[in-house]
């Protein structure tokens, strides 16, 4: 699902993202409810933002990626952690790039969130390459998502992936 965003670009600068687990909903400028098997996930749209709530019988995850004022966690280049029963892995990537390579992939992924059931992109008004985009799977009994912020001012791209899944008891 694409969806232009009627909010000012107020996320400038990638640097000002910052990641957190566990917030309370955030008011959404888009949302996309999924039925992923028995895992209920919602991606919401926060500007240049996002956050993902996943609901399921053995407990919830919320992970939220935005400019935080006061927020004391910039974005991690990579966190593990027990949530519960679960296991939770992220990572993010910031990417510079050229104009002409930031447009190009900018249109790629757009057109691969868009056309996906799984996918909500928002575009900005002002800059065809201004968008936040995220994409929901469900593989191998985990619930998985990958997003991106992009940022044409400064030609940088902000990739982060997701992994939530039921941790393996060691055998003993």
């Amino acid at each position: 699902m694409l969806t232009t965003l009627t909010t000012a670009y107020t996320d400038t600068r990638a640097s000002d993202l910052a990641w957190a687990l566990g917030r309370e909903p955030l008011p959404a400028l888009a949302v996309l409810d999924l039925q992923l098997g028995e895992a209920q996930v919602q991606l919401r749209l926060l500007g240049a933002s996002h956050q993902v709530l996943l609901e399921e019988e053995r407990g919830t995850c919320s992970e939220t990626v935005a400019c935080m004022p006061g927020s004391s966690t910039p974005l991690p280049l990579g966190v593990a952690k027990r949530l519960g029963e679960w296991e939770y892995e992220f990572a993010a990537h910031v990417e510079t790039l050229s104009r002409g390579s930031f447009a190009g992939r900018a249109q790629e992924l757009l057109a691969l969130v868009s056309d996906h059931p799984h996918g909500l992109a928002g575009t900005f008004p002002g800059s065809p390459h201004a968008f936040t985009a995220m994409l929901a799977q469900r593989r191998h009994g985990e619930v998985r998502w990958r997003t991106w912020h992009s940022y044409p001012q400064e030609g940088r791209l902000v990739t982060t992936r997701t992994r939530v899944g039921v941790r393996i008891p060691a055998r003993v």
